[in-house]
């Protein structure tokens, strides 16, 4: 699978880029029309509050992802790295990136890269003691 290869959170990062540069009077907050619920009330949701809802549930596959063992995942452990050293440089350099949908992204590119890293760390601790115990009861 290609798909693996890469960081996924890649596909919310070029989605907000391609709306912000495109339509440069794109309003990330302005309320979608309601929807209205059984209970009477009314439930707005913003594109903005879209985007960071699909991060989050990418974020979860990573964090899946990271539990593989290979040189494959160290690969996208240090691309996910200079995903977020490109969306920090980003938010402080560029207007159209100043924005709280933004910012949201990039902490979860910052989870994403630490707990890739994380996972992957405990992963191979975990994978040496296994590996270890098995010679010395050999």
């Amino acid at each position: 699978m290609f798909l693996i290869g890469v960081p996924l959170l890649l596909i919310p990062f070029v989605i907000y880029n391609a709306i912000a540069f495109s339509m440069s009077d794109f309003a990330w907050t302005q309320p979608l029309p309601p929807i209205h619920m059984v209970s009477g009330g009314e439930w707005e949701m913003t594109p903005g509050d879209i985007l960071i809802v699909f991060s989050i549930l990418i974020l979860f596959f990573e964090l899946v992802k990271a539990t593989r063992i290979g040189m494959r995942t160290i690969i996208v452990h240090m691309l996910s790295a200079v995903l977020f050293a490109v969306s920090l440089v980003e938010f402080l350099l560029v207007k159209q990136a100043a924005t709280a949908t933004f910012f949201t992204l990039l902490i979860i590119n910052f989870v994403d890269m630490l707990a890739g890293f994380t996972i992957s760390i405990r992963t191979a601790q975990r994978n040496i003691e296994f590996d270890s115990a098995d010679k010395i009861t050999s």
